[in-house]
């Protein structure tokens, strides 16, 4: 899997080439910068340990994280683990998410894509979001 072109000085600048990719319970694979891994991992720790949701959250981020360097040519190599999880098997779609990327099977990114596209939302989740609609 190749980082698009643009994104690649700043991780080379910003984390020495060290991503750390996880899985996500949407389906798909999470890639971090390892700083911001390092803060999410510090955060997860804290966590209650008898707290069952809590717990789940530990094991599936941090039981399935894997650190991965970019090569030369701005390539990283993801486990095979991780690559069956998320139903990667040719072809994926990598999909930029401010301080994190998400790794998609094509197929799937389509399908989920469509229907958060014909979601109708009410928007009383998040109303401080009002203000980015112009």
């Amino acid at each position: 899997m190749a980082i698009p072109t643009r994104y690649r000085e700043l991780i080379a600048e910003r984390c020495d080439n060290r991503l750390v990719a996880t899985i996500d319970r949407d389906g798909c694979l999470v890639i971090y910068p390892y700083p911001d891994w390092q803060d999410i991992e510090r955060k997860l720790a804290r966590l209650p340990s008898l707290n069952k949701t809590a717990k789940r959250l530990q094991r599936l981020m941090l039981g399935h994280a894997d650190e991965m360097t970019l090569d030369p040519q701005g390539r990283i190599n993801i486990n095979n683990e991780l690559l069956a999880f998320a139903g990667i098997k040719k072809q994926a779609m990598l999909v930029g998410q401010v301080h994190k990327f998400e790794l998609w099977d094509v197929e799937t990114w389509a399908a989920r894509r469509a229907t958060w596209l014909d979601e109708e939302d009410d928007g009383d989740d998040l109303p401080q979001l009002e203000s980015l609609v112009l």
